[in-house]
């Protein structure tokens, strides 16, 4: 078998309100909760499981989405629709812009809990 990344657990304040942030804004199911997990699945079979931790105990991580051009509309679409706000960088300066890095679109936002959330239709790297 190949080496695959599989899943992850993501702290948050509320699990289920981040797992339901999260499928919301990238079109995906919340999964069946397994103990202390509410899991979201990609479509390529990595599942986030978010976990309820103390608010001083989560550390902002980073959390990027490859995602086609149309899924990238509805997003945003529904990015916008909920008012939320969204950046051109990861530095969080260039507030209601999207980038257009490596040939496609991107842009980063934060979930309830502060991590960094990044929708790209293009591949780091590619052109």
């Amino acid at each position: 078998m190949a080496v695959q990344f599989d899943h992850t657990i993501v702290s948050a304040r509320d699990n289920r309100e981040s797992a339901e942030f999260l499928a919301k804004i990238l079109g995906l199911e919340v999964g069946t909760p397994w103990g202390p997990f509410v899991p979201v699945a990609t479509d390529n079979g990595v599942t986030l499981d978010f976990v309820s931790a103390p608010p001083e105990s989560i550390v902002p991580q980073h959390y990027a989405f490859l995602i086609s051009d149309e899924e990238f509309d509805a997003a945003f679409a529904r990015i916008e629709a909920d008012g939320i706000q969204y950046f051109a960088d990861p530095r969080m300066e260039h507030l209601g812009e999207i980038n257009h890095h490596h040939g496609g679109r991107g842009l980063y936002f934060l979930d309830p809990a502060g991590h960094g959330m990044e929708i790209i239709t293009r591949p780091y790297g590619s052109r």
